[in-house]
C-alpha cells in the first residue's frame, strides 16, 4: 500500500506547483480559459457566492461554551464530523491532488502553517494567492498546524451526513480541520481559515480579528475600512498615494500594530474599470484568478456582464500590486471608516463618530440590498451583519465589539461613518454616490481636512444623530447634505425614519449585553 499522510495517498499529490503550471493544467483539462489580459478564468459552478447556512463547526470540549451557537455558527457532531471527513478523504484517494504548504498572519508571533488539499488545478492556484508564501528555507522544516481539505466534487448524502444539503464547510478546533465539500466557490477555503483566527486569536492570544482593509500613509499613519461586500473596502483601501496593507482579514494586537492575514486580494470586479479603480484592473493578468466573469471570444473581459452572478470575483497575489507595505504590518491606527452601501440614500456620506455610535454601529454592521442581487429583492433592505462580518464571527458580536472599544480608545482613534451607497434618492431614484467625492472625503479625513468636531463645523443629524461636515475640500456643499439632495424633506424623513426604525429593531437582540452608553448610540427613538 502507498504511503499515506493525513490519510491521503502521497503518489498522487502535486505539491507546490507553480501558478503558471497550474494555469497551464486547468486549461489542459478544459477547466478555464485565458483572458486577453493573460489572467485565467474560471466557473466555480452551482455556487458563486458563500453558502451561510451550511457552515458549521464542531461542537466539542473546546468550542462548546465559547461558541456563539444560532444561525450563524451551526453546531456539528464528532462523530459525524469524523465519518464524513473519511469519507471525503475515501472519494479523494487516487484522484491527481494539489497540495500547497503556505501560512496566514504576516506578523511572525501569531503565524499560523497551513497545508491545503485541493481537487482541483484552479483551486490550488486560488490558495498560492491568498496565503503567505513560504520561502523555500521556511518549506524545509514546515509543519501545519491546520490542514484544509477541498473537495468540490463531493456531495454529501443529506439523510447520512447531517448536512443541510449537499455542499458543506466544516470547522474542527480540535482536529484543526477545515473540510469544505459541494461547493467550486473557492471563498469557502479563505473564509474557513479567517473564521479559524477569528476564535483562535481573541481566546488564546488576546488579539482583534477584523473583516476590514487597512493601508499605511506615508507618516506611518494605518488606516482601517470595515465594511461589508459590495462598500468599497477593497476599492477605497487601494489609494495611490498610501501603500496597501492588506484588503480584506486582519488582527490588532497588544504590540500596537494591525497585520494581515493574507498574501493576496480577492476583489469584486462587477462594472470594473481602469479609470475608477487602477490598481486592481492593472493587477489582473497571468497569475490572477478571475472567477464567472463573461469573456468575448477574443478573450475580453465583459466587467458589466453579471449574467452568471453579480458576485463576480479576482483573486491575485499582492504583489501584483506596486504599492504595498511589505511586511503587511502596520502601526496602531489614526482613523477607522466604517463603509455602508445605504440603498435607501439618507445617510450622509460622511459622519464622524462618538465612542457609543462607533461601538453601536459596529456591532450593526450596516449596508443593504438592492434589486437584482438576490432572488425576491424588488427594493431596498436593510441588512445588518455584527461586526461587518458575521457569518466569520464564531464569538459573541459582543466580545468582538468590547475589544474594538477599548483599543479604539487606547490608540485614541477617529472613527467615520461613510456612505458610499445612494444620493438624492433611494436606489432607483437617486444616483450611486460618485467614487471621486468618496476618494476626496477620506483623504480630507485621513489628513485632517475636517475640521475640529464642534457645533460650528459639523451638522448633527436630526434623526441618526450623526455629526456630518458643513464643508469638504472637493465635495460641493449640498453633497454632504443627504436632506438637501432628496428636494423633498417629506419624503426623505419617511425614509429616514423608517431606516432608523429598521436599525432599533435589528439591536434588539443585542440590547441585554450593550451598556447604556451604546444604547444611546442608535438613532434618536422616534418614528415620523
Amino acid at each position: 500500500m502507498s504511503e499515506k499522510k493525513q490519510g491521503l495517498n502521497l503518489d498522487n499529490m502535486l505539491y507546490q506547483m507553480s501558478p503558471a503550471k497550474l494555469h497551464d493544467i486547468t486549461l489542459e483539462k478544459g477547466l478555464g480559459k485565458e483572458a486577453s489580459s493573460g489572467a485565467l478564468a474560471i466557473n466555480t459552478g452551482e455556487f458563486t457566492g458563500r453558502s451561510p447556512m451550511d457552515r458549521f463547526i464542531v461542537k466539542d470540549e473546546i468550542t462548546k461554551d465559547e461558541i456563539w451557537w444560532g444561525d450563524i455558527n451551526i453546531p456539528f457532531e464528532p462523530e459525524k464530523f469524523d465519518k464524513l471527513h473519511q469519507k471525503v478523504l475515501d472519494y479523494l484517494d487516487g484522484k491527481e491532488l494539489y497540495v500547497r504548504d503556505c501560512y496566514a498572519c504576516a506578523d511572525p508571533n501569531y503565524r499560523m502553517n497551513i497545508r491545503v488539499v485541493n481537487e482541483l488545478p484552479w483551486s490550488n492556484m486560488f490558495v498560492y494567492n491568498m496565503f503567505i508564501r513560504p520561502s523555500d528555507e521556511e518549506l524545509k522544516n514546515f509543519e501545519p498546524e491546520w490542514t484544509v481539505v477541498n473537495a468540490p466534487g463531493y456531495m454529501a448524502d443529506v439523510a447520512i451526513d447531517g448536512t443541510r444539503q449537499h455542499n458543506f464547510a466544516i470547522l474542527n478546533f480540535t482536529k484543526k480541520i477545515a473540510l469544505v465539500g459541494g461547493t467550486g466557490y473557492t471563498g469557502e477555503i479563505k473564509k474557513g481559515i479567517f473564521s479559524a483566527l477569528n476564535f483562535i486569536l481573541p481566546v488564546f492570544k488576546n488579539t482583534l480579528p477584523m473583516h476590514c482593509s487597512a493601508n499605511v500613509g506615508k507618516d506611518g499613519d494605518t488606516a482601517i475600512f470595515f465594511g461589508l461586500s459590495g462598500t468599497g473596502k477593497t476599492t477605497l483601501s487601494a489609494d495611490p498615494n498610501r501603500k496597501l496593507i492588506g484588503d480584506d482579514e486582519h488582527g490588532w494586537n497588544n504590540e500596537n500594530a494591525v497585520f494581515n492575514f493574507e498574501g493576496g486580494c480577492y476583489a469584486k470586479v462587477i462594472n470594473l474599470s481602469e479609470e475608477n479603480e487602477p490598481d486592481i484592473f492593472r493587477a489582473i493578468k497571468k497569475g490572477a484568478l478571475l472567477e464567472n466573469v463573461i469573456m468575448g471570444e477574443d478573450g475580453e473581459v465583459d466587467f458589466a456582464d453579471t449574467s452568471i452572478t453579480q458576485n463576480t470575483r479576482v483573486s491575485y497575489p499582492l504583489y501584483h500590486i506596486d504599492n504595498v507595505q511589505r511586511p503587511s504590518i502596520g502601526k496602531n491606527p489614526k482613523n477607522i471608516f466604517f463603509l455602508t452601501a445605504d440603498a435607501f440614500g439618507v445617510l450622509p456620506p460622511i459622519s464622524k463618530l462618538t465612542p457609543a455610535q462607533a461601538a453601536y454601529h459596529f456591532i450593526s454592521g450596516y449596508t443593504a440590498k438592492v434589486a437584482g442581487t438576490e432572488a425576491g429583492v424588488v427594493e431596498p433592505i436593510p441588512s445588518f451583519s455584527a461586526c461587518f462580518g458575521a457569518p466569520f464571527m464564531p464569538l459573541h458580536p459582543a466580545k468582538y465589539a468590547e475589544m474594538l472599544s477599548r483599543k479604539m480608545q487606547e490608540a485614541g482613534v477617529n472613527v467615520w461613518l461613510v456612505n458610499t451607497g445612494w444620493t438624492g434618492g433611494p436606489y432607483g431614484v437617486g444616483t450611486r454616490m460618485k467614487l471621486k467625492y468618496t476618494r476626496a472625503m477620506i483623504s480630507a479625513a485621513l489628513n485632517g481636512d475636517l475640521g475640529l468636531y464642534n457645533y460650528d463645523n459639523y451638522h448633527i443629524h436630526s434623526v441618526f444623530g450623526v455629526a456630518q461636515p458643513r464643508e469638504c475640500p472637493g465635495v460641493p456643499t449640498s453633497v454632504l447634505s443627504p436632506r438637501t439632495t432628496w428636494n423633498d424633506d417629506e419624503a426623505y424623513y419617511k425614509t429616514a425614519f423608517k431606516l432608523s426604525n429598521a436599525f432599533r429593531e435589528n439591536f434588539k437582540k443585542f440590547e441585554e449585553i450593550a451598556s447604556e452608553e451604546i444604547r444611546r448610540g442608535g438613532p434618536q427613538r422616534y418614528a415620523f
